[in-house]
């Protein structure tokens, strides 16, 4: 569906949902644990519904009550029967952090996407495969893998994604001796990897960090815990860049300690709001990409963000959405392999194509307030992936909204 929104300004508090990237985490150290795990301030989205449906392929259970799951472990027990059956909908994090964890429990699995998903990249899993010996296949939207991990050096490039890193350090003390794992490159977005490792120890799991960014894993059996799901950084990011467009909006509930990466959003807001050319390296926080784009399109300077190619793969071709959306609401930018510059000024309005990609459709619906004409979202549905509560956020905040049907 479509929607128009009227420029007007928001005003209130938000309290942003519990953070996506630890809930998946925390999800799957309690669906591989032994007992009844509970996380609570726990959220549905598109996402973490993947997760949840893949870890009960595997064996696991899980209810809701109120803010509350209870997951049910399946203790590191392979089900019976054929490889399972796991649908990662659009869910990278999903695809990635699950298919060495498939391949510890069950000896694999049959992997389906939707959208953009198969297309990202895998390499850095393929390779393994192919030196250890398992079985894997691709036709269409459906990815099957089939064998068994072995304890041993699992080498990986470190500037793709974390999310390689994240699925092996689950997988691993599944395994029957120790393991290390070995970054090729200087490892990127390091923090994400962090947030695992915290996940880990909440089911008693530990991972030694080596030099150069690697980690020696033995043997665990994960415990049952109890955690809550701390605020989203990623999408607070979006409250942020609304305060920077002169709206009155507070976000609540973020913890500064954070092991969220995309918490340096709060020292990225005082960058950008002094004036003059800046550089900002996003290869850290690519999600941040879009509302601090939508920043610099108001502030006065040139910004340049660099460190992006990855943004290239994400639901859509993040880079060139941003500079679409950007474009079309009348801003000034230019994009490389691995770049977005913007020229700081105004907005004016427009249509923007949400490109099936949620944090697009909310950078727009943010970058709408500071506009002096109406803004068309289409797709703007895409924020169930992520933040499914988004526009009742924004209403309750003052946006004026009007959904169209296509």
């Amino acid at each position: 569906m479509d929607i128009c929104i009227t420029p007007s300004r928001l005003s209130g508090s938000v309290t942003p949902p519990p953070s996506k990237s630890q809930a998946h985490r925390l999800v799957i150290a309690a669906a591989l644990a032994q007992g009844i795990s509970t996380v609570d301030n726990f959220t549905l989205s598109q996402d973490i519904e993947a997760t949840l449906r893949c870890m009960e392929a595997l064996g696991a259970c899980w209810s809701k009550e109120g803010s509350a799951l209870r997951i049910t472990g399946m203790g590191g027990r392979p089900p019976l029967g054929q490889l399972p059956h796991m649908d990662c909908s659009e869910s990278g994090s999903t695809l990635r952090f699950l298919i060495p964890v498939a391949l510890a429990t069950a000896g694999g699995g049959v992997f389906t996407g939707q959208g953009r998903l198969m297309d990202r990249p895998q390499g850095p899993y393929f390779d393994l495969f192919q030196e250890k010996g398992i079985a894997f296949s691709r036709e269409g939207n459906t990815l099957t893998v089939e064998g068994q991990l072995t304890p041993g050096e699992y080498r990986l490039p470190g500037n793709v994604s974390s999310q390689f890193f994240t699925g092996l350090l689950f997988a691993l003390p599944l395994l029957s001796g120790k393991s290390t794992i070995v970054s090729t490159t200087a490892v990127e977005s390091r923090d994400y990897i962090n947030m695992t490792l915290d996940a880990l120890a909440s089911a008693g799991i530990m991972a030694e960090a080596l030099p150069g960014g690697g980690f020696s894993v033995s043997p665990g059996v994960y415990q049952p815990f109890a955690r809550t799901v701390e605020a989203d950084w990623s999408q607070a990011a979006f409250w942020y860049a609304a305060a920077f467009l002169d709206n009155a909006v507070t976000p609540l509930g973020l913890s500064p300690t954070s092991t969220q990466g995309d918490r340096v959003i709060a020292s990225l807001y005082w960058t950008l709001a002094r004036p003059g050319d800046t550089e900002i390296d996003v290869s850290g926080c690519p999600d941040l990409l879009p509302p601090l784009a939508v920043m610099a399109a108001v502030r006065q300077g040139v910004t340049r963000f660099t460190g992006a190619a990855r943004l290239r793969l994400k639901e859509s071709d993040r880079l060139e959405t941003t500079a679409a959306l950007l474009t079309a609401l009348g801003g000034r930018v230019v994009t490389g392999e691995d770049f977005l510059t913007v020229s700081g000024g105004s907005l004016t309005g427009g249509t923007v194509d949400g490109a099936n990609d949620h944090r697009i459709v909310m950078a727009a619906a943010v970058a709408a307030t500071a506009c002096s004409k109406p803004v068309v979202i289409r797709g703007a549905e895409a924020v169930r992936k992520s933040y499914p509560s988004f526009w009742a956020d924004y209403e309750a905040l003052g946006g004026r909204i009007q959904w169209k049907e296509v």
